[in-house]
C-alpha cells in the first residue's frame, strides 16, 4: 500500500510541473513584409501586436512558458507576442533585447515605437488626440504595492526588492491580459501602447515608453510618454517589452 501511495504521489507531484513546449514548426510564409503573426508599418518595418510574454529554454529546441511574474534575470527566454494572455514585467532593457533576438526579432527603436503607437493619422493616442478613460488599461486600476505591502510608507515602499515582488501585477484590477481592451489600438492594429506595461526600447541609455496601468501623463502624454530615469540594467513590475523586425531581415 505504500508503494502504490508513493507513486500515486510521484504522478500527482508530475502533473503540477511545468511541461515543456516543444520547437514551435516553422511558420509559412506570410504574404505582406512581415513574418506572420507581426504587423507592417507603412512597409518601413515591422511590429508585434501585443507586448511580449516570454517562453524559457529548457533543452535544445524545447521550451516552457515563463511566469510573467517573475524575473528572467539569469535565463534564456525568448519573446511570444500573443493575445489574452499577461505580458511580462520584469525585466530590464538587456534581457527584453535578448529575448526579441532568440525569437529573431529586436526591439523597437524609438521613432518606431512611436510610429507604430501614433499609427498613419500620427495622432497623440492610437485613436486620435483625444484622451479616452477606459479605452486603455490605465483607467480606475488598482496600486498593487500598498495591498501586497499595508503600513509600509515611502520610500521603503520603492525598494528594489518590493519593486520586483512576484505578487504585485497578481493584484486583481493591475496588470491587465494582452488585448483586454479593444479600442487601445489605432489603424496599425497593435494593442496596448498606452497604459498596461512601460516597454523597453533600444535606446541604449535606458528608455521606456507608454506609460503602464497606473500613469500615462507624468512623463508625456499617450504615444508621447517615455521615461529615462533608470539604466538597462534596472527592472520592476512596471515595465515590459514589444518586440520589431526589419521588413527584409525577417526569417520566414
Amino acid at each position: 500500500m505504500r508503494v502504490l501511495a508513493a507513486a500515486a504521489l510521484v504522478v500527482a507531484l508530475a502533473a503540477l510541473a511545468p511541461r515543456p513546449i516543444a520547437a514551435a514548426p516553422k511558420a509559412p510564409a506570410a504574404a505582406g513584409p512581415c513574418r506572420r503573426g507581426m504587423v507592417s508599418i507603412a512597409g518601413r518595418f515591422c511590429v508585434d501586436p501585443f507586448e511580449e510574454s516570454t517562453e524559457e529554454a529548457v533543452s535544445r529546441g524545447k521550451w516552457r512558458a515563463h511566469s510573467p511574474f517573475v524575473p528572467v534575470t539569469g535565463l534564456d527566454v525568448r519573446a511570444v507576442s500573443r493575445k489574452g494572455v499577461f505580458p511580462q514585467a520584469y525585466l530590464s532593457r538587456d534581457d527584453a533585447d535578448a529575448a526579441c533576438t532568440r525569437a529573431g526579432k529586436r526591439l523597437c527603436s524609438d521613432d518606431e515605437w512611436r510610429s507604430a503607437c501614433k499609427g498613419s493619422r500620427d495622432a497623440k493616442f492610437p485613436w486620435g488626440d483625444e484622451r479616452h478613460d477606459g479605452y486603455c488599461a490605465d483607467t480606475h486600476r488598482v496600486a498593487p504595492l500598498p495591498v501586497v505591502f499595508p503600513g509600509v510608507a515611502a520610500p521603503l515602499l520603492y525598494d528594489f526588492d518590493r519593486m520586483n515582488d512576484p505578487r504585485l501585477n497578481q493584484v486583481k484590477g493591475s496588470l491587465a491580459p494582452t488585448g483586454t481592451y479593444p479600442r487601445c489600438r489605432g489603424d496599425a492594429r497593435v494593442w496596448d501602447m498606452v497604459g498596461n506595461l512601460h516597454e523597453w526600447t533600444a535606446a541604449t541609455t535606458g528608455t521606456f515608453r507608454g506609460g503602464y496601468y497606473l500613469d500615462t501623463t507624468l512623463n508625456g502624454d499617450g504615444c508621447d510618454y517615455a521615461t529615462v530615469a533608470h539604466d538597462r540594467g534596472y527592472h520592476d513590475y512596471s515595465i515590459g517589452f514589444r518586440c520589431c523586425a526589419d521588413v527584409r531581415a525577417v526569417k520566414r
